[in-house]
């Protein structure tokens, strides 16, 4: 019918990228709260070679699953994209986050280089809150086990 609005429903795309240096979510929670508290105006922040060319769809909800010692176990939002030029001229893209972490199921995730797209349907679910400072007291040899039989 002529003046009906039909919006197409887009889900969110997410990045997942290595938490270099950071054993645990715990690890990354602390990093960042040692920030804020050096710098009260701090806000989480990854610099990166690579713009994303899908910065739209994610800037629609998605956000930055990190992967700890061969598991996804958090992420947090995305909130913007800031171009910053180093001291050696190259342009690089700083991914901003809001500062809460979410804590998610673990799902197993072999290393890589960079960041790499994914998709809300392979996106891990948020742990609540009952079940999530469990999860860095898991061992890892537990979580490879639970997720290879499908528990998620």
């Amino acid at each position: 019918m002529m003046g009906e609005s039909h919006e197409i429903s887009v889900e969110p795309l997410h990045l997942i990228k290595l938490c270099v240096g950071a054993g645990k979510v715990q690890d990354l929670v602390d990093w960042n709260a040692s920030r804020r508290a050096a710098n009260p105006g701090y806000v989480p922040r990854h610099l990166t070679r690579m713009w994303p060319k899908r910065a739209d769809e994610i800037l629609n909800g998605g956000s930055l699953y990190w992967v700890f010692r061969g598991f996804v176990l958090a992420r947090q939002r995305i909130a913007r994209f800031d171009e910053v030029i180093g001291e050696d001229g190259i342009r690089r893209c700083g991914i901003i986050m809001e500062n809460e972490i979410h804590r998610t199921e673990a799902i197993p995730r072999r290393a890589f280089q960079g960041w790499r797209y994914l998709s809300e349907a392979d996106a891990p679910r948020d742990l609540s809150m009952a079940g999530a400072h469990e999860a860095d007291d898991v061992p890892p040899a537990l979580l490879t086990a639970l997720a290879e039989i499908g528990v998620r």
